[in-house]
């Protein structure tokens, strides 16, 4: 019994440090490859504007920043009679729909009569249903996703009109960042997972032809989404989803990460929310892993990476389990040494990921001309380990959730904690 106790930890062991290492590689690799930051970032003269774009901003409970985003999106620099924007409500969301009409018809009294309001009251009652009701309506030659929170960049219509008239292609998914690095205590991590996510890993993914696309400022030829029949409504990641779907049917997807023109977003406000959506996430990956489409992409090495990343969230569950496991053999019993220095492994990767992650702070900081302090570099230390175990628990949530047949769309409230006073005066004018 004693040996299969040791084999199985050995086992587990090299299991998580092959992962926790491969990670690491993808967190870092567009330093390591000069010619993708350089093809990430946005293209310095724009193509005149062709393409006509349609923006569905979905929304369900969303009265503390609705209003600011309408404004936001229909003040960009693109041609108003090139852009459709639709927002998008189930019939119960009365105090989102309330404040969305009101934008709307300040708007239409201003003279931009290119915003509309769309409301359904069918099942499910979810994020990519409302999409498919929006899409519906649309008529843009393109179409995008802007969350309910979501501060877009004015340039993001003719930065993306122009990369996708020059290279001709029909996706594209540009930066998404968090910002309130210093809400609370793990806001710095998930702002961190996000900059490394867009900057680096979606790049990797793009590159292999196996990628999880974003859940906004992702833009799609319409024709392209009709032919794949829209968004999956009954999976809990929608966007990772239909990227696989566009990857099988052979499209390249453009990864643009590019500071100056990210979207900016927020963190969840408390800790429940962000173990909520989580566990959205890692259920949904869990999903789309089931479903198999994944299956039916071309390369064996496509295959593989697409596996591997949906598997993710079962490494987290089973790295919840270690973590005690590795403390307890390494202090507590009485084990080889081979063994025992084996079990750490995977935790001196986890800390090489703390030391990348700090390296990123700074640079994150840097490029949004913010300042990462002393404490904020002490609260990464201290909180490091229980933000892993806070995944670990989101990840054994979601598994728990998939093995019960639970799959109902758990919201993440958003209070517009990333925008400052300034900003917020300017949108509510304009609106």
């Amino acid at each position: 019994m004693e040996q299969i106790v040791l084999a199985a930890i050995a086992l587990v062991s090299v299991v998580l440090t092959v992962q926790a290492g491969h990670t690491l590689y993808l967190m870092i690799y567009t330093w390591d490859q000069p010619e993708a930051e350089a093809k990430a970032r946005v293209p310095d003269e724009r193509a005149a504007p062709q393409l006509s774009f349609t923006a569905i901003v979905p929304a369900r409970h969303e009265e503390e920043v609705i209003q600011q985003t309408i404004a936001r999106v229909a003040h960009t620099d693109y041609p108003a009679r090139l852009v459709q924007i639709i927002v998008v409500c189930s019939a119960d969301d009365l105090g989102t729909i309330e404040r969305a009409a009101a934008t709307i018809s300040r708007l239409r009294s201003a003279g931009r009569t290119n915003v509309e309001l769309v409301v359904f009251d069918d099942q499910p009652i979810n994020k990519p249903h409302g999409l498919n009701a929006a899409l519906a309506r649309s008529d843009g030659d393109v179409i995008t996703i802007f969350d309910a929170e979501d501060e877009i960049h004015p340039e993001i219509f003719s930065i993306v009109n122009t990369v996708m008239v020059t290279e001709r292609v029909h996706v594209v998914q540009a930066g998404v960042q968090l910002m309130n690095y210093e809400s609370n205590w793990y806001s710095t991590f998930n702002v961190l997972e996000y900059f490394f996510w867009f900057r680096s890993r979606l790049y990797y993914q793009a590159r292999a032809g196996a990628i999880p696309l974003g859940g906004n400022t992702v833009f799609f030829s319409r024709e392209l989404l009709e032919r794949i029949g829209g968004w999956d409504e009954t999976c809990l990641t929608e966007d990772a989803e239909i990227g696989l779907r566009v990857c099988v049917m052979g499209e390249r997807v453009r990864v643009l990460y590019d500071h100056r023109y990210v979207t900016k977003e927020e963190t969840p406000p408390t800790l429940r929310h962000f173990i909520k959506q989580r566990t959205r996430w890692s259920q949904g990956f869990m999903q789309t892993l089931k479903k198999g489409t994944w299956k039916e992409l071309p390369t064996r090495k496509q295959r593989l990476l697409a596996w591997y990343t949906l598997m993710f969230p079962y490494a987290q569950a089973l790295l919840g389990i270690y973590l005690p496991v590795a403390v307890l053999t390494a202090f507590v019993l009485r084990v080889p040494a081979s063994i025992a220095l084996l079990s750490w492994l995977p935790v001196l990767l986890l800390a090489a990921h703390f030391v990348t992650a700090v390296i990123g702070l700074y640079e994150f900081t840097e490029a949004h001309e913010l300042r990462a302090t002393p404490r904020t570099v002490v609260t990464l230390a201290v909180g490091w380990m229980p933000y892993q175990m806070v995944l670990a628990y989101a990840a054994m949530r979601a598994l728990k959730r998939q093995l019960s047949g639970v799959g109902d769309w758990e919201k993440t409230a958003h209070v517009g904690a990333h925008r400052s006073a300034q900003e917020e005066e300017v949108t509510s004018r304009a609106a």
